[in-house]
């Protein structure tokens, strides 16, 4: 057992990299509070952001910049600043949401192969948006799910031989996964008594959704079946799921500082 587990937690996730202090605000706002009329009072974000080491001029350049691009709005009562998401960052927050906090238990299974009549640059990226991975010029693969042009050739699929399972976990942010992946199963076994204060729990769910957001909005969400049984990714999944269903959201207010 770590001799401070939340703390050598921590400092492990923030040691992965990509950590900018507005991305990690996005986070936390998504996390704590996506939901209508829900907001941070100014105290309670220095506090959270104190924990994760952020200096308060760095959380004043970020939260500056997110008003700029319209995904914080705030407003002063009395001397207290509260921060809020708009209806538009709101929005995009709940779509993200569906994937980040999905069930790993509850996937798609089936899959096309969708064959398109132009291999440009443009088909591409347009097949890529709706959830297709490329295989080869032209050929696309995708969950039932995925939407696929009229035009297109599609394939319905069926058992996926091991080759095509280890060539689309090349499309799946493998190396990422793998970094991400000892960091959580050394989270899950150092902080099994679930004994956080608000605070703590707070910086944690943010540092792990944040990290695993990183990761799985970067790659559309094929079924389980096209890829190998041993897919970092996955395991990933199962564990922030566990990390946060083991410790969930706690209150706004119980995370003010005394």
């Amino acid at each position: 057992m770590c001799a401070d587990p939340f703390n050598e937690t921590k400092t492990a996730l923030l040691a992965l990299g990509g950590q900018r202090v507005w991305s990690l605000m996005v986070t936390l706002f998504g996390d704590l509070a996506q939901a209508e009329g829900s907001s941070i009072e100014g105290p309670a974000l220095s506090s959270v952001m104190a924990v994760m080491d952020v200096r308060p001029e760095a959380v004043r350049v970020a939260l500056h910049r997110l008003r700029n691009d319209g995904w914080i709005a705030s407003q002063k009562q009395g001397r207290t600043g509260r921060h809020a998401l708009t209806p538009t960052s709101r929005a995009e927050t709940l779509t993200a949401s569906a994937r980040i906090y999905s069930d790993p238990h509850h996937q798609v299974t089936g899959w096309q192969i969708a064959l398109l009549e132009d291999s440009g640059i443009g088909p591409r990226d347009d097949m890529e948006k709706h959830g297709f991975i490329p295989l080869l010029p032209r050929m696309y693969l995708g969950s039932t799910d995925a939407h696929t042009p009229e035009t297109a050739l599609v394939l319905t699929g069926g058992t996926a031989p091991d080759w095509l399972r280890q060539q689309v976990a090349e499309h799946m942010l493998e190396v990422e996964y793998t970094a991400l992946l000892p960091v959580l199963e050394t989270a899950l076994h150092a902080l099994e008594d679930g004994t956080l204060n608000p605070l703590q729990t707070v910086v944690l769910r943010c540092l792990i959704v944040h990290n695993w957001r990183r990761i799985v909005l970067r790659h559309p969400d094929l079924p389980r079946t096209l890829l190998p049984d041993d897919w970092a990714g996955h395991k990933c999944h199962m564990a922030v799921n566990l990390l946060l269903s083991r410790f969930p959201r706690p209150p706004l207010h119980t995370i003010l500082p005394s």
